[in-house]
């Protein structure tokens, strides 16, 4: 396998695409490098009805890229870093106790319930599927993507109260998710001893808060580290040392990397630390950095995102459940936010139509597709692939076109 070849292949699409959009299109960045994508994807397959060379190219060209270990391994960890590092820390401790609501209780009532309905939902069309698979395609589906929110909210113009609750969420969420897909993959593919409530905390806690503690002290030890010194381009490179050396940590003691890099972020980005470790001189080379790695990283993952319609398995029913499941994922993450709404908007001032907004905002995203990936043949692979890959994409480019115009009308409306 070419490696050069295919990084070089993809980031030349990642910036013709790009050129097209900022040229003609001008939408953000996420919608328009997808929507490009998919359109000349589309291209693609027309063209495959007289030749068919191009398809059989490309398709072999995304079937040697392992889409769930580039995401889940390697750009996460740097993505997510990115967008913890350029959250307002303040507002966020602010708002914690709602964002870790939403992104734990919210997650997991999420998964049961959109399990739930999707267990009936194919029953109905006829093709049954094993409960706990159908709670897999749950967890799939219930993360929102902090990826894809942090992109176009910049855009949206929500304010700043609401922004900062849907952006916290989602960079804490997809972690959670992450957790209870591996938990529930664990119960799932278990061929031994059953898997007790025992092993299920063991496992969710060694995660989760493994995670969490891993990343405060890899936050800790950056901090400490660039205070020590004044030389920008030495702290620059601490900080990518931080994210490529705490991942591999994460992943060798089984912790959660993606929320050990947002807390580490969180812990070097907030103004405190700030204004006591980086120089004026270094705080814009770092900002700059992660901004870049931030855009590039997101060009090619909505790049690949896109082109994967080349390998997906089109049968009817399957586009029809995933056509199905868009309403269902709506109305299950509205229900499973309406507990944590109604039990701090009071205290905490929300803005009106919290739980309608976020419903509406929280957008699905490449850490679906990754996940849905990595489901075996037996747990009905290719059928939830297509039912995510039809989630996500209504969910980018219908919810993140619009979201703009909804918060401007129900916010209007009051």
């Amino acid at each position: 396998m070419n490696y050069y070849l295919i990084a070089s292949g993809l980031i030349f699409l990642a910036a013709a695409f790009g050129y097209l959009n900022v040229r003609f299109l001008k939408l953000p960045t996420t919608i328009g490098l997808m929507l490009i994508t998919i359109v000349y994807t589309l291209g693609v397959l027309a063209v495959s009805v007289f030749d068919d060379t191009l398809l059989k190219a490309e398709a072999e060209l995304i079937r040697q890229i392992d889409f769930e270990t580039i995401l889940m391994d390697y750009m996460l960890s740097f993505l997510l870093f990115a967008g913890a590092l350029h959250t307002n820390f303040q507002e966020l401790k602010k708002l914690r106790w709602p964002i870790i609501a939403f992104a734990t209780l919210g997650v997991i009532t999420s998964t049961f319930l959109i399990g739930t309905a999707t267990y009936y939902l194919l029953a109905v069309l006829g093709t049954p599927v094993n409960y706990i698979y159908c709670l897999l395609f749950g967890a799939v589906i219930s993360p929102t993507d902090p990826i894809a929110v942090l992109g176009i909210l910049k855009q949206a113009n929500a304010p700043k109260k609401l922004e900062i609750k849907i952006v916290g969420e989602s960079l804490f969420n997809d972690g959670v998710g992450v957790v209870l897909f591996l938990t529930l993959f664990s119960i799932a593919s278990a061929t031994g001893p059953a898997v007790g409530p025992a092993d299920i905390l063991k496992l969710f806690g060694q995660e989760v808060f493994g995670g969490i503690l891993l990343g405060l002290l890899i936050g800790w030890i950056t901090y400490r580290l660039l205070k020590s010194i004044d030389d920008f381009s030495a702290e620059v490179i601490i900080t990518l040392a931080a994210v490529m050396v705490g991942t591999v940590i994460a992943d060798e003691l089984h912790l959660s990397a993606p929320l050990a890099m947002v807390v580490a972020g969180l812990l070097i980005g907030n103004d405190r630390a700030r204004s006591a470790a980086m120089s004026e001189i270094t705080e814009q080379y770092v900002d700059k950095f992660w901004e870049l790695i931030d855009i590039l990283l997101n060009a090619l993952l909505f790049v690949l995102i896109g082109m994967e319609m080349l390998v997906l398995t089109y049968e009817t029913n399957y586009l029809l459940a995933g056509l199905l499941a868009i309403p269902i994922a709506l109305l299950c993450r509205y229900a499973s936010l309406w507990v944590p709404v109604k039990l701090f908007e009071r205290k905490l001032d929300f803005v009106p139509h919290t739980n309608l907004i976020m419903t509406w905002g929280g957008l699905r995203g490449g850490i679906s597709i990754a996940l849905a990936l990595s489901l075996s043949e037996e747990m009905n692979r290719e059928m939830f692939l297509v039912m995510t890959y039809v989630v996500v994409v209504f969910s980018i480019l219908v919810q993140g076109l619009t979201i703009e115009r909804v918060i401007g009308r129900l916010l209007r409306d009051r």
